[in-house]
């Protein structure tokens, strides 16, 4: 038995740079998506989803933010809002050449944060800040 870690399998953090630059494109880029993401610098997030990945993929505890329940907590993130997410995050892994066996670690990982994160109506949101609002966006490409 090996002692290579997942984060040592896909190639370090160059690979996992690699994904999020793509994954954050189709974010910024996605109608929807991009408004959760309007005030922040996107070399800002794709530094800060890094450092959080290696931190849960045995690349060492490098990240320092907030965990995605307080991270996410004026956010209102549905099912559907996070399944979209997930699949520009499966298409990013494709388009970089991760393995599928790699990808879908990758993915479980990412799963594992859905419970913290979605939430069932906009009333479940909270301010992390007295200044912030809550973001709450209809998806704009619905019929």
């Amino acid at each position: 038995m090996d002692d290579l870690t997942l984060f040592d399998r896909l190639g370090g953090r160059p690979v996992l740079e690699r994904v999020h630059k793509v994954f954050y494109d189709k974010i910024y880029e996605h109608p929807w998506l991009k408004q959760y993401f309007a005030d922040i610098e996107q070399k800002t997030i794709e530094d800060q989803q890094t450092d959080f990945m290696i931190s849960n993929m045995g690349g060492g505890k490098i990240y320092s933010g907030a965990l995605p329940k307080n991270a996410h907590k004026h956010m209102f993130v549905d099912n559907q809002l996070f399944d979209l997410r997930k699949k520009l995050l499966r298409e990013s892994l494709q388009e970089c050449g991760v393995a599928e066996d790699m990808a879908e670690r990758w993915l479980r990982i990412d799963e594992a944060f859905r419970k913290s994160i979605v939430k069932d109506n906009p009333g479940q949101c909270e301010k992390r800040f007295f200044t912030d609002e809550i973001k709450n966006f209809s998806n704009p490409l619905a019929t």
